[in-house]
């Protein structure tokens, strides 16, 4: 239904969100159970691979600090998108399309956070500077057996090391951007079929903002390039299924809101159809009740006659047959 022809503007966060926090609570736990394996994922020791003498000719480059650092990337993965989203609530009054765009957001940057440091952990790729991590001092040491690496830096430059596969930096980013390009395709209708390229330059926006996070990645020589692709395409398929979850798709008629609104709408009306039909019910009932004025007896004769009028022909006849 087009949105123009729907009164929004009348569920806020006041008046609704109490109730609405409630029916999905559930879904809230879920949230915080994918925080906790999370915080696990990152906390267990990487696999580590073999990592020959040979292979090292690969993995020297520089160690260099993040372009984007890691306080960043929520902020620019979650914080952003809330804020626009925040803004559409303040403009539309909707806690409905409010609730399940921070909803769907947040599952799709913990989803896409679990999968990733999951692979992470169970891949244990070494990063492009790993030879630098492993040998601060820049002296090789090897098994002098499997000729493996015998790291003599710090364990936690070590651990991290080996976590190259895939990239959380571009993951995080397209999994937050990407379902924020979803949400903003929806709102501002960018697939109305009236050719108006530039509400596509808004959707595109945050996918490049994506795209450089991912490629600073491989500028700073933390992440092999399979590593930011491979996080990428993670990212934002979370994105758009978390998207889809609570939302039309965006060329839809219905694009500009949440499934729970129009669900909500079909059940009010449901209710005051029902309302409705019970009210013409019991007008009706009342249409077809007796409706008599007795005039009294005039006698003639023996014979009484009674003249009475009722709207009920079916008491007519059997008057008729008790006066006759």
């Amino acid at each position: 239904m087009p949105e123009e022809q729907l009164g929004l503007g009348r569920h806020t966060i006041r008046s609704h969100g109490v109730k609405l926090a409630r029916i999905h609570m559930h879904d809230w736990l879920i949230l915080l159970l994918l925080i906790i394996i999370d915080a696990i994922l990152n906390v267990i020791e990487p696999f580590h691979r073999f990592v020959g003498e040979g292979m090292m000719t690969d993995l020297r480059y520089p160690l260099k600090d993040n372009t984007v650092p890691f306080w960043a990337v929520p902020i620019i993965a979650i914080l952003l998108p809330i804020a626009i989203i925040l803004v559409y609530y303040f403009i539309r009054k909707d806690v409905y399309d409010f609730h399940h765009a921070i909803l769907g957001l947040l599952f799709s940057v913990l989803i896409t956070a679990v999968i990733t440091d999951a692979i992470k952990d169970g891949v244990g790729r070494p990063r492009p500077d790993f030879f630098w991590r492993c040998f601060p001092d820049g002296k090789g040491v090897f098994d002098p057996v499997t000729r493996n690496v015998r790291c003599t830096g710090d364990k936690s430059v070590i651990k991290e090391g080996h976590k190259s596969f895939p990239s959380g930096h571009t993951s995080w980013s397209f999994a937050g951007l990407g379902f924020l390009s979803w949400y903003l395709s929806g709102k501002i209708k960018a697939f109305d079929r009236r050719g108006h390229v530039a509400k596509l330059c808004i959707v595109f926006f945050p996918l490049l903002v994506a795209a450089m996070i991912a490629v600073s990645r491989v500028d700073d020589y933390w992440h092999h390039w399979q590593d930011v692709f491979t996080g990428g395409l993670i990212g934002l398929t979370i994105a758009s299924f978390c998207y889809l979850q609570f939302f039309p798709p965006p060329y839809d008629i219905d694009g500009w809101g949440p499934h729970a609104y129009f669900r909500m709408l079909a059940e009010s009306n449901g209710l005051q159809t029902s309302s409705n039909n019970n009210d013409n019910l019991h007008a009706q009932h009342a249409e077809v009740q007796i409706v008599s004025v007795c005039i009294p007896p005039q006698r003639e004769g023996n014979n009484a006659r009674v003249n009475r009028w009722d709207s009920n022909p079916t008491l007519d006849e059997s008057q008729n047959t008790r006066i006759h």
